[in-house]
């Protein structure tokens, strides 16, 4: 008597797509103290400054509510690459890179998810609590005394700027891999261009329009003068080549990204 096989059903192997590794990167971005911290300092920086600022007196007269309400957004814009950088360079430090390149082996997907994630994240704070520095700083300051700026649309942009600095970061993370190193990197992306721009005559303008602190300066336009006074680029121009530059550096961290071992 003969006894047949039957052949065994194909197994399926379902594989990881882009909203379960947003998901996973969520879960992460949640659990890591450090990067929670800095998101949260990221957030409250530019009330804390609206407040200081409104309650210190240390407006000029042709300062702006807008300018003087956000003075501490810069700093603000510097720890949201940090985070970017931290998402990144993290894994590496921790070993952790490992078991997401196992439970997402498509990298570009990886790196998808990340860039999505930072800039959402650091888009929507960055928008409500920019947004909150400008509303108290106009409520705490003299009504009257400073020109009003321009609140709409500068707040957009200025999230904006945040959420691109913190996609620069992760693309700095991923290039570097070592925490300490990549927010070195990342600051020193964010200063060095106003800081020698200067050094490059002609082409100071595309030179310090290179940094994301650039197009932020511009669009809290701090003085009252007229925009041609303050330098560089007009603010969504310098935007705009920021985020130009910052796809082109997050390409190269793709390439690198597949072709290196984690």
């Amino acid at each position: 008597m003969t006894t047949t096989t039957l052949p065994l059903p194909a197994t399926h192997t379902r594989r990881t797509g882009f909203r379960e590794a947003l998901a996973h990167e969520w879960i992460k971005f949640r659990s890591v103290r450090s990067t929670v911290w800095t998101t949260v300092a990221t957030a409250v920086l530019p009330v804390v400054g609206a407040v200081f600022i409104a309650a210190s007196g240390s407006l000029q007269p042709d300062d702006t509510v807008l300018g003087g309400s956000l003075t501490l957004t810069v700093v603000a814009q510097m720890l949201a690459a940090v985070v970017g950088a931290l998402v990144a360079s993290g894994e590496y430090s921790s070993g952790t890179i490992r078991t997401t390149f196992a439970a997402v082996p498509r990298r570009g997907t990886v790196l998808a998810a990340k860039a999505t994630l930072v800039a959402g994240v650091m888009y929507i704070l960055a928008l409500a609590f920019c947004t909150a520095a400008y509303l108290v700083g106009d409520a705490m300051l003299p009504e009257g005394r400073y020109a009003q700026g321009e609140p709409l649309p500068a707040l957009f942009g200025i999230a904006a700027s945040f959420a691109v600095a913190s996609v620069l970061g992760l693309a700095v993370g991923f290039l570097v891999r070592h925490s300490a190193g990549a927010v070195t990197t990342v600051i020193g992306l964010l200063l060095l261009p106003s800081l020698f721009g200067p050094l490059f005559g002609d082409a100071e303008r595309w030179v310090a329009g290179l940094s994301p602190t650039a197009a932020l300066e511009k669009l809290t336009q701090t003085s009252d003068a007229a925009a041609e006074a303050v330098g560089s680029l007009g603010p969504w121009p310098s935007l705009l080549l920021v985020a130009a530059c910052t796809t082109a550096l997050t390409l190269a961290a793709l390439v690198l990204l597949r072709r290196r071992d984690a």
